[in-house]
């Protein structure tokens, strides 16, 4: 039988996590995104903690974009982890686009982020 799309990228998501974790020094930017969302997390794997996190989910952000789910609401989303993760002391991260491609959303998301300070 075929995968499903979902089925598809759970299974691209565990091939990227056998390569790709978050250290205290370098933390992994896990990335989200659902049809109306796109959530970033600054992880710490070693310690199974989230150091930084930011949402269209978040009031600040949803009562000013029009919609949550393109690709101006993932850039905003992106810069706002980005600078909270510099206001913590993190400049260096790896990126863990969860399985989606690196395209549209995901990949506004991750240009706004370096663009706001973040290396990766």
């Amino acid at each position: 039988m075929a995968l499903t799309r979902r089925e598809a990228r759970n299974h691209r998501h565990q091939r990227i996590r056998k390569k790709v974790s978050g250290t205290p020094e370098r933390p992994r930017l896990s990335v989200y995104r659902s049809n109306k969302h796109i959530v970033a997390q600054v992880i710490d794997d070693v310690a199974q903690h989230t150091l930084v996190a930011a949402s269209t989910h978040e009031p600040e952000l949803k009562n000013s974009l029009d919609s949550t789910a393109n690709c101006l609401a993932s850039a905003k989303v992106g810069e706002l982890v980005a600078k909270r993760a510099l206001a913590k002391g993190i400049t260096k991260v790896v990126f863990d686009r969860g399985g989606n491609l690196y395209h549209g959303r995901v990949k506004a998301l991750a240009e706004a982020a370096r663009s706001a300070g973040l290396e990766f």
